[in-house]
């Protein structure tokens, strides 16, 4: 392969995916997909965990109301108790709103537990074109 029939940067296609290839100077090349968060159907979601069980909906809601406006809003409860199993989560029509959220509320105390936010979907960090293949069995 010559250096002009190699190409560094960006590909385009394979599902929209933000890809770029690498090349190891051996002649073989390695895709590399960015890590980063995936938004779902509707907008962007986050994943709270560590929610204490006394939480209430409204506060919750509230508080993640701080930095965007809240689209969807699930909190998951214990079916036999009643009391919050300590997750939700939380979808922002925007990805700024949503990164915000995590910017500022990720490790932050409520209600005497620290919380952790991080996004719902996010696509892999970095996997070669061998691994790929290997995951979709060809």
């Amino acid at each position: 392969m010559s250096a002009s029939d190699r190409r560094e940067g960006t590909r385009h296609g394979d599902s929209g995916q933000n890809q770029e290839s690498s090349d190891d100077g051996d002649g073989s090349t390695h895709s590399i997909l960015r890590y980063g968060p995936q938004k779902s159907v509707d907008g962007w979601v986050i994943f709270v965990t560590g929610l204490h069980e006394e939480s209430q909906e409204d506060d919750i809601i509230d508080m993640f109301s701080e930095h965007g406006q809240v689209k969807d809003f699930k909190l998951s409860y214990n079916r036999r108790t009643g009391q919050v199993i300590g997750y939700a989560m939380i979808e922002y029509a925007r990805q700024s709103e949503a990164q915000d959220t995590i910017n500022n509320f990720h490790g932050k105390r409520f209600l005497g537990k620290t919380i952790s936010v991080h996004w719902a979907f996010v696509k892999p960090s970095v996997v070669g074109e061998s691994t790929l293949s290997d995951i979709d069995g060809r």
